[in-house]
């Protein structure tokens, strides 16, 4: 079990968790997870985005295990012993690629002074918690949508799940619980936890009190609430609006702390104040 002094340096250090520190601690994602698990109707994955663009699950191009462990040695002999965030964040689902654990083990073993987190669904967030804990990762980020299989429904196209693929209110609730149990286990475990709720009108705007409830009783320490990009299937869908946001947060942090500078990162950033 991680000891509880790993969760103060995430919940103080983390430019992700900790709202002073978005603009005080370096980030790098490595863009090395192509393959997902599970469809949004929302998402869209491009793996050569121009980098004016800032999107989730979009890079420049896909690295190999080589080249990101290269690149986290050239940026630490540039910075010494400076602190910052490696993280897998796609721009697939980092569970669903050997990949990242291969990279992270010879990271964390170069580097074990650096914070590694990533940002997963959750589908396999249960089965593959050893390796998760075992290739140094602190820090967790989960993407919950739905309060229900009802929602869910409309949120997810399918699933893979062991080699079956899920439609419908039966994928959304294999996923929901898969979630859920996941997270309880990793926050036993000694792991900082924060959940993105994609806010998206018409859908899942009503229920994000309910999804802030479900996180906070799993073991979540931070929500963070995001809007819509319009794409995919939900290309037609409306951005909700800053009011819309504002009040959410606001309605949300009464029950459990709420993240507000999110960015909504590409797979591939680097970014240093």
């Amino acid at each position: 079990m991680l000891v509880s002094s790993h969760q103060d340096k995430i919940m103080t250090q983390h430019p992700c968790f900790n709202d002073s520190a978005h603009n005080r601690i370096g980030r790098v994602h490595l863009p090395i997870a192509p393959r997902c698990n599970i469809q949004c109707n929302f998402c869209v994955h491009n793996f050569c985005a121009a980098l004016i663009f800032q999107h989730p699950g979009w890079s420049a191009k896909l690295m190999s295990v080589t080249e990101s462990v290269d690149l986290i040695r050239s940026i630490t002999r540039f910075k010494g012993s400076t602190v910052f965030v490696v993280g897998i964040a796609g721009p697939g689902d980092p569970l669903a690629n050997n990949q990242t654990f291969e990279a992270l083990d010879r990271i964390h073993k170069e580097h074990p002074h650096l914070i590694k987190c990533m940002s997963t669904n959750g589908l396999l967030l249960e089965d593959k918690l050893e390796d998760i804990i075992n290739v140094g990762i602190s820090a967790l980020t989960i993407t919950i949508n739905a309060a229900d299989k009802k929602t869910g429904e409309t949120i997810y196209s399918w699933i893979n799940y062991k080699g079956i693929v899920y439609y419908g209110e039966e994928a959304a609730n294999i996923l929901l619980s898969k979630q859920l149990k996941g997270m309880n286990k990793a926050a036993q475990a000694g792991l900082s936890i924060k959940v993105n709720t994609v806010y998206i009108p018409g859908t899942n705007d009503f229920q994000m009190s309910k999804l802030a409830n479900l996180i906070k009783k799993a073991g979540a320490k931070k929500m963070n609430i995001m809007p819509l990009i319009p794409a995919g299937n939900m290309i037609n869908k409306p951005r909700p609006s800053c009011s819309e946001l504002i009040k959410a947060r606001q309605i949300c942090e009464r029950i459990i702390p709420q993240f507000n500078y999110c960015e909504q990162c590409r797979s591939d950033i680097i970014y240093f104040p």
